[in-house]
């Protein structure tokens, strides 16, 4: 435990930070499963406005600099191309 005064207040902080970045990290997460679970049950309306919401949410969370700006591109390109898979798959 520290013993400066400001060494106390950048351990405030520092949980503060952590426990708020781990809260959107999680709602990140639930919002992925949410979206995977809509499209294996072929629920594609569904799926893209859940797709649009997770966008914005990515890009909110890059833009705070919890997630990395690549990462949350490469997310919403991975689970495009996994929508778009998946509804071509069932109509073929």
């Amino acid at each position: 435990m520290p013993n400066i005064e400001s060494a106390k207040k950048r351990l405030r902080q520092s949980l503060q930070r952590r426990a708020r970045n781990r809260a959107a990290k999680s709602t990140l997460k639930t919002s992925i499963k949410k979206l995977q679970s809509s499209v294996q049950a072929k629920e594609f309306d569904t799926a893209r406005t859940q797709f649009n919401a997770l966008c914005k949410l990515l890009d909110q969370t890059a833009s705070k600099g919890i997630i990395h700006v690549n990462k949350a591109s490469r997310t919403k390109s991975r689970l495009s191309h996994f929508i778009h898979k998946a509804s071509v798959a069932s109509v073929a």
